[in-house]
This record gives structure tokens, C-alpha cells and sequence, in this order.
């Protein structure tokens, strides 16, 4: 049996940066984090809270921290790149646990906001998510992001060296239809790991402008890796299943068994009690429609007390995304041979429960 576990923490010592670039052609400009490996000077200090990475998402709304440390030395050599895309107000930082594990294994990770689209400009009462005209205006603007970022990444503009024939792309909900739709517009992504995408037609969404703008038309082989949520009130399975079927082989899909649509997030029991109270509070300036609409998708959403641990998620996620990446951009066969076995199997000896499309 091979040694090979994508769950465990990689070898590196992790290192985060920050940067804001503007694209001229666009006049757009983007903060921009960047995780890599560290030289073996921060050994620890990536796991220590004392000299961890903090941050405000939303100024004055409390520090998060992550398993990084800023501004630390990187250590040498030219690496695979991923770049992750957030939700629909989401941001750059929410997924860290994947994008720390990733660099713990020896890839560069850069994840940029997409800007008028964050939590921060949820927040202030920009962009609604109901609005056709946001939702049109981001399906043209999110795949561009990413290739600016994957530009200025070549470029050096990180100080971090880049493999150009390893780039890969990961994202949650409309980050992992960003992920999808970037397949089509720029041939550099050579593997994608969608998490809960949007994008998918349903019985009560046949109008879908995100899954419409999806045409899985790529111009060569790409292998993609769906990790989906069994229970995801936002993002239903059905249209889940929809991606898959129309999507070219070579495909997988992974659901996680009684797991909802913030099990792709840090603080994973936070976030999805506080969505779900926020929700709650919303109603009372919503129409009929709309607050019913809302009120029955609240009453669907079990309490994160009656879900999946956030520890198994985040168990799930690093280890399937990081043999994904393994295998697909740097040819590693112990992955590959991870990937062909029975996951299902495999997974529930680590007690997380699965099931394959």
C-alpha cells in the first residue's frame, strides 16, 4: 500500500502575501492574497497562534485567523499554480484551510476578490443577489479576474515562480461556476476542483443566466473534480447533477453526505447558522413571493449541530482537491492510484461519508 495521504498537513511551513493590482485594459483593481511554502525558518509558526495570520474580512466585524504566516521568506524553486474564486459575497480569504493546505504541499495558491462582489459590498448594500443585471455583469467580469491573476502570477508580480503548464483552478458556489466558465476562455487551466458550483438547470430554475453562459465547449482536455454538498439549500443536487452530465469526461463528482452549502467555507458551523439567522431577518422586508420563497428554505436547513462536522468537510476537501492537483499537474502516480480506488470505501474508514454520482 502506497504511503501516499493527502490529508495530512504537507511538509512546508505556510507563507501568505498581500497585493492589490489594477488591470489597465479594464481600469479594475483587485486585492489579491497569495499563500506558498515557507523556508523551514518558519517551521510552526504557521500552526502557532501566536504568530498566525489575522485579518477583518469586514472592518469591525471581528478577526478571523489563518494557518499562515504574513510576509514570512519563501523557499526557492518554481511551483504549480491554483487559483481559488469566491461565492457570491463571498472573499478572497474564506476558503484559507484549502488554500493553506495546498501551499503546505508545495503549490502557490492566489485567490483575488472579485470586487463588487464580496462580503464587504454585501455588507453595504451593493449587489444584491437577486438582481439579473449584478448576476450579468460578474458572469462577464469573474473570468476575466482570473486571468488577469494568473497573468501578473506568470509575470512574477508575487515574487513567486510559477510553472506556466501547471495551472490549476478551484472555487465555491459562484466561484465554481467561475471555475467552469474560465475552462472555456482561458486554455492555460489544466484541472479544476468546482466546490458546490453554480450553474446547474433545475425544475424551478430553468432560466438560469449562470447555467445558460455555460457551454462545456473546451478546446482540450481538462479533468474535473465536483466535491458537492448532499443537503445544499442555496445550490440544490439536481442542478449539481446537471454540470456533471453535461460536462466532458474525463469527470468526477464526490457528494458529501448530509452536508449543506457553507461546508466549503472556514468556520464552517459559524457561517451556516449565521446565513441562516440572516436569512431569517431578511424576510420581513421581502414580497410574499420572495419570503416564502426564503421562509421554506430556512425551514429546510438543519441547524450545523445535525450536519456533518466541519472537521470532516475540510478532511474531505484537502485530501481529494490536493490528489486532484497531484495527479492532473505534476503527474504524480501515487495519487492517480489514490483516486482509482474505491473512495467511498476509502473515506469511510476516515468515518465521512460519501456517495459518487
Amino acid at each position: 500500500m502506497s504511503e501516499y495521504n493527502p490529508y495530512t498537513r504537507g511538509p512546508h511551513p505556510v507563507g501568505t502575501r498581500q497585493f492589490s493590482w489594477t488591470d489597465t485594459e479594464r481600469n479594475h483593481s483587485l486585492p489579491v492574497d497569495v499563500w506558498y511554502p515557507a523556508t523551514k525558518a518558519y517551521e510552526g509558526k504557521d500552526l502557532d497562534p501566536e504568530t498566525q495570520d489575522r485579518y477583518e474580512m469586514v472592518p469591525g466585524m471581528g478577526e478571523a485567523v489563518q494557518q499562515a504566516v504574513k510576509d514570512a521568506e519563501a523557499e526557492s524553486g518554481q511551483r504549480a499554480l491554483v487559483v481559488f474564486s469566491h461565492g457570491f459575497g463571498g472573499e478572497r480569504r474564506q476558503t484559507t484551510f484549502l488554500c493553506c493546505h495546498l501551499a503546505s504541499h508545495g503549490y502557490v495558491v492566489a485567490a483575488m476578490d472579485h470586487v463588487g462582489n464580496t462580503t464587504a459590498d454585501m455588507f453595504s448594500g451593493e449587489g444584491a443577489a437577486g438582481d439579473p443585471e449584478v448576476i450579468e455583469r460578474f458572469v462577464q467580469s469573474r473570468p476575466c479576474d482570473v486571468s488577469f491573476v494568473i497573468d501578473q502570477m506568470l509575470a512574477g508580480q508575487s515574487g513567486l515562480e510559477i510553472i506556466p503548464e501547471q495551472i490549476g483552478m478551484s472555487g465555491h458556489s459562484f466561484g465554481g461556476w467561475t471555475t467552469l466558465k474560465t475552462l472555456e476562455t482561458d486554455e492555460r487551466v489544466r484541472a479544476a476542483l468546482p466546490l458546490a458550483p453554480a450553474g446547474g438547470f433545475t425544475a424551478l430554475d430553468a432560466d438560469n443566466v449562470m447555467a445558460k453562459s455555460l457551454d462545456f465547449t473546451w478546446r482540450r482536455e481538462v479533468p474535473v473534480l465536483y466535491i458537492v454538498a448532499e443537503l445544499d439549500s442555496i445550490l440544490p443536487l439536481e442542478g449539481m447533477q446537471d454540470m456533471f452530465d453535461r460536462n466532458p469526461e474525463p469527470k468526477t463528482t464526490v457528494v458529501l453526505l448530509n452536508a449543506d452549502h457553507f461546508h466549503f467555507n472556514d468556520a464552517i458551523e459559524q457561517t451556516h447558522d449565521g446565513y441562516k439567522l440572516m436569512l431569517g431577518m431578511l424576510t420581513e422586508g421581502m414580497d410574499e413571493d420572495a419570503r416564502h420563497s426564503t421562509e421554506t428554505m430556512i425551514a429546510g436547513m438543519k441547524p450545523s449541530s445535525e450536519l456533518v462536522a466541519g472537521a470532516d468537510a475540510y478532511a474531505l476537501i484537502n485530501g481529494l482537491g490536493l490528489a486532484h492537483f497531484d495527479r492532473e499537474l505534476r503527474g504524480n502516480q501515487d495519487a492517480a492510484s489514490f483516486l482509482s480506488g474505491d473512495l467511498v470505501a476509502t473515506l469511510a474508514e476516515r468515518d465521512i461519508n460519501v456517495k459518487l454520482f
